[in-house]
């Protein structure tokens, strides 16, 4: 039996490594889909199925406690157990939205972003500030998905690594592409060919969904040479993928 011969043609080879890393990025965008799915689907049986279960046992609780004798021990028991359904139905609410953010699905994208910004602000000492289009834009779920996530991990870097006092989350959309862009000023990112893009492997998957999408990822320093600027890009008129 002959071996293969190991001397590839340049001219077979690149056609090959191009169809490659296409199948590569078909595959992390199919990948993300059906993640998104899962997730979108757990954070729906949490709402249907505990949410509501502990909704219920709370309104039980409040008949039993108009039932019970006036016990100062029975009383405190029972404002103990709906304090504690209470923190378990918060749980459930904060679960339900690091999972999926139903405002993105119900209200659109604008609604989404606000409500993230809005949070960071409250959780962090770091100023955030938004700016959106004045009219709302249409996009697939995917592209919604795409843009949220990028924002979602752009605040989670600035808080954890640029040593920053403000961020900026932008939105632009025109009739050919949206541009969302984060940007910060803190310390600025890696000293990197690729800004530090290759040590951030959720900034990288995000850059794989953007490519899927016929768009792009770019992480940069400001122009003032002072912060990080996180820029996506992804085009209106894209295919539409199957899930939508």
């Amino acid at each position: 039996m002959t071996a293969p011969s190991k001397n590839i043609p340049a001219s077979q080879a690149e056609p090959d490594l191009a169809d490659r890393n296409a199948d590569l990025v078909e595959l992390l965008g199919h990948l993300t889909t059906c993640w998104d799915d899962e997730r979108r689907l757990l954070a729906r049986k949490l709402h249907d199925n505990l949410g509501s279960s502990m909704t219920a046992l709370t309104m039980h609780l409040a008949l039993l406690a108009q039932q019970m004798p006036a016990d100062k021990a029975l009383q405190d028991r029972a404002a103990q157990m709906k304090q504690l359904l209470a923190n378990i139905i918060n749980t459930n609410r904060d679960m339900q939205l690091a999972l999926w953010n139903d405002k993105l699905e119900f209200l659109g994208i604008k609604a989404a972003l606000r409500e993230l910004v809005t949070e960071f602000n409250a959780a962090h000492t770091i100023t955030a500030r938004i700016s959106l289009p004045d009219e709302d834009p249409v996009y697939t779920r995917e592209q919604g998905v795409a843009l949220l996530r990028c924002v979602e991990e752009g605040l989670r870097n600035v808080a954890a690594h640029a040593n920053a006092s403000e961020v900026d989350v932008i939105l632009d959309d025109n009739d050919e592409a949206v541009m969302l862009t984060v940007r910060d000023n803190g310390v600025g990112p890696v000293a990197a060919a690729d800004g530090g893009l290759s040590r951030c492997h959720g900034l990288r998957l995000l850059r794989e969904r953007a490519a899927w999408l016929g768009g792009g990822l770019r992480l940069s320093s400001a122009a003032d040479s002072r912060g990080a600027v996180l820029t996506v890009t992804l085009p209106k008129q894209a295919a539409a993928v199957s899930g939508v």
